[in-house]
């Protein structure tokens, strides 16, 4: 299975033994009033589709990625085990998928894991079918096997910003990048120093399917990166700084991910951050 499907691939499959789909709907920045991700699913996804639940695998801290026992325990109620193939898609601004299969490469690396092209707007658009209700599985026990070395914490990227070989690539968008724009969460604006500004909406087509190969490529190295040479990627909060990641994933290339992001570096008064 490649790492991204495209609808019509999802639509021949549906109903296969082993083939388990999960909505990672998230909406990281809520608009007023908020939606309700797990309503939202209860009444339209996929048929068949799992509800992952990214909301409630948020810690709720400065850091949003979850223990290894509490993915392991919601992939184990939503039925998942080693001998599956899962493809991930969301209805989200944020192209949340891309932060389920992030989760799901720190804690269950052997499984081969896939992003729906286009997601649950392409699905709709295109007439395909879809259910209403939960989907409720029989439960399994799904064991975690973490790999936490691509994740950075603060003290690790503090560390970096000396180090001229460490690329930090900020997936927000420019006006929060640059200051301009308040943050949403109500923390000081601006970036961390030396980050590269290389907004997430830039690798989306406007039907919001990713762009190609090359034109990643071209994106990365428009913006003066160099697949080369380590690159870390961040955001507001860790949920889009996941989509530059699978995006060097789409190049053959590895990245790391500061977890904690803006929202932990920008509560934290000690932190330098420039405004341009």
């Amino acid at each position: 299975m490649q790492p991204l499907v495209s609808t019509a691939w999802l639509a021949d499959r549906l109903g296969t033994p082993g083939l388990v789909v999960l909505d990672a709907t998230f909406v990281a920045v809520q608009p007023d009033p908020p939606r309700d991700e797990a309503a939202e699913y209860a009444a339209a996804h996929i048929p068949g589709a799992r509800f992952l639940d990214l909301r409630a695998l948020s810690t709720g801290q400065a850091t949003s990625l979850p223990s290894a026992d509490k993915l392991a325990a919601r992939l184990g109620a939503l039925g998942l085990n080693d001998d599956v193939q899962v493809v991930l898609y969301d209805n989200s601004p944020h192209h949340s998928a891309a932060r389920g299969w992030w989760l799901l490469r720190r804690f269950a690396r052997t499984l081969p894991v896939a992003i729906l092209d286009g997601g649950f707007a392409k699905w709709q658009a295109e007439g395909r079918p879809v259910e209403r209700g939960m989907v409720d599985p029989a439960p399994t026990r799904f064991g975690a096997d973490p790999d936490l070395a691509p994740v950075r914490t603060k003290a690790m990227v503090l560390t970096s910003l000396d180090k001229d070989a460490v690329q930090l690539v900020d997936a927000r968008s420019p006006a929060r990048f640059d200051g301009s724009e308040a943050d949403p969460r109500g923390l000081p604006s601006g970036h961390i120093p030396g980050s590269i500004n290389l907004h997430y909406a830039r690798f989306f087509r406007e039907d919001g399917t990713w762009r190609s190969p090359e034109e990643l490529g071209r994106l990365f190295a428009d913006a003066g990166i160099d697949l080369d040479r380590p690159i870390t990627t961040t955001c507001g909060s860790g949920i889009t700084a996941a989509i530059p990641a699978f995006a060097l994933h789409l190049l053959g290339r590895d990245a790391a991910l500061y977890d904690g992001s803006w929202t932990e570096w920008a509560a934290d008064p000690q932190t330098p951050k420039v405004t341009a």
